[in-house]
């Protein structure tokens, strides 16, 4: 198998140069199809091509490249207008140059100003110098001690000295009564512990008792009246520090809302001569507005005056415009430019990428072929010895024989000689890189069953 060579890669000056060749192609085809002439009813716009040399600095190679000239031409009445517009225009710019002889006379002398009113002066507008207010008057905060409040009264709620008071009264009386009771008992005959004399006892006690009880009472009733009485005294008493107290209080507002009327009265006044200075002042004011605008308009005027001429003039050399064609704006069809360049390197790439698959391939069979020659059985007769004919096999000669190098005692081999085999069935010799022949027993004998029956 003989050695492929590696493809040649693109001339880089070769293939720039034949991709210059087709962007000049395509920009040429480009150029006309988006030129279209068009006719409208104002006009006409036509296209026509000359050429020029153009040479390629990195090949040399001379193009004829067409240069597109447009024509627009206006219809009729167009052109008619245009030639009226052109003479109005000549006379009118006569008329200016004749007029504008009289801008000499006007612009070579300044604006008079001297008979502008007076501006306003500001230097007269003083700021007004307002009047300050006074601090509020002093309060009375205060209205003095009117006594202090009664919380308290001695009463003394231990009734038993009245009740001692009025038992010392009622006791000797109880006394006497008990003697006299016994007494009239004895002289009824009544024995003590009889019957009718405890009943009469009894009695005599339960009268004692409820003297007693009535005693107690009426020492309570007592301790009320003069705990009633020290209540009202204290009562009065608040009563008239109260009362006290409330009059100072009134006379303490009474003195400072006088005073805060007073002060109220002298923040009017303060306001009053504040706001007259405001007044004066805006009036000055607007005296000196009034004068800076009768100025302004006096100036105005003469402004006015001075340009007019200027106005005049340069409206008559304004004159009239042609109307322009409106032509439809087109779409042109355009093609891309052929990547020539791009088209030979990826050719190139393709054919870089068959050769390395054959190099590979080419690997790969040459190690496949290695291992099956090491494999196949030495059958060249330069290797062999003792050789001698012993029949033939699908018409091939079979010889028995011993390798070189083996001992004269060992086993004998059977096969064929690759010298003869090589003659009749090339294909199925093999030469190793020893240069001795090996024979494919399987390539051989299998194809000779197929000439067999083909025949």
């Amino acid at each position: 198998m003989g050695k492929s060579k590696a493809p040649t890669p693109p001339d880089p000056k070769a293939t720039a140069a034949a991709q210059t060749a087709t962007n000049i192609g395509t920009a040429v085809a480009n150029g006309y199809m988006g030129n279209v002439n068009q006719v409208t009813p104002d006009g006409s716009l036509t296209y026509s091509y000359t050429t020029q040399k153009w040479t390629d600095p990195l090949s040399g190679n001379v193009y004829d490249v067409p240069v597109a000239t447009a024509t627009q031409a206006l219809s009729k009445t167009q052109k008619a207008i245009k030639d009226q517009n052109d003479a109005a225009s000549l006379n009118l710019a006569t008329l200016a140059t004749s007029q504008s002889s009289r801008l000499n006379d006007l612009l070579g002398k300044p604006m008079d100003i001297s008979k502008a009113p007076a501006a306003g002066d500001p230097s007269k507008l003083q700021l007004p110098q307002y009047q300050q207010f006074s601090g509020g008057p002093e309060l009375q905060t205060s209205v003095g001690n009117a006594g202090n409040i009664t919380r308290s009264y001695e009463t003394d709620f231990d009734t038993s000295k009245y009740e001692n008071a009025l038992m010392a009264r009622l006791n000797p009386q109880l006394d006497r009564d008990r003697a006299a009771l016994e007494t009239r008992l004895a002289n009824q005959g009544l024995q003590p512990g009889s019957e009718a004399y405890n009943r009469a006892v009894d009695e005599a006690n339960r009268t004692s008792n409820d003297a007693r009880i009535a005693a107690v009472l009426n020492a309570g009733q007592e301790q009320t009246r003069l705990a009633n009485l020290a209540n009202q005294k204290a009562s009065f008493e608040n009563a008239a520090q109260a009362q006290a107290y409330g009059q100072a209080l009134q006379n303490a507002d009474f003195g400072n809302n006088a005073k805060q009327q007073m002060h109220q009265n002298s923040q009017s006044a303060t306001a009053a001569n504040n706001a007259l200075k405001d007044q004066s002042f805006n009036a000055e004011q607007a005296r000196i507005n009034a004068q800076n605008t009768a100025r302004a308009n006096y100036l105005n005027e003469q402004y006015a005056s001075r340009n007019q001429p200027i106005n005049e003039i340069s409206a008559l050399l304004a004159g009239g415009q042609v109307t322009s064609p409106n032509f439809v704006p087109t779409q042109g069809q355009s093609m891309q430019p052929v990547d020539y360049a791009g088209l030979v390197q990826q050719n190139y790439q393709n054919q870089m990428a068959t050769y390395n698959a054959r190099q590979q391939a080419g690997k790969d069979m040459m190690g496949s072929i290695a291992s099956i020659i090491g494999n196949l059985p030495l059958s060249d007769r330069r290797a062999k010895k003792n050789i001698e004919k012993v029949g033939r096999l699908n018409g091939h000669n079979l010889y028995e024989f011993r390798y070189r190098g083996e001992p004269g005692s060992g086993p004998k081999h059977i096969g064929v000689m690759a010298q003869e085999v090589e003659k009749i069935r090339p294909d199925a010799v093999i030469r190793g890189a020893d240069g001795m022949r090996r024979v494919d027993y399987g390539r051989l004998f299998s194809a000779g069953k197929r000439d067999r029956k083909q025949r």
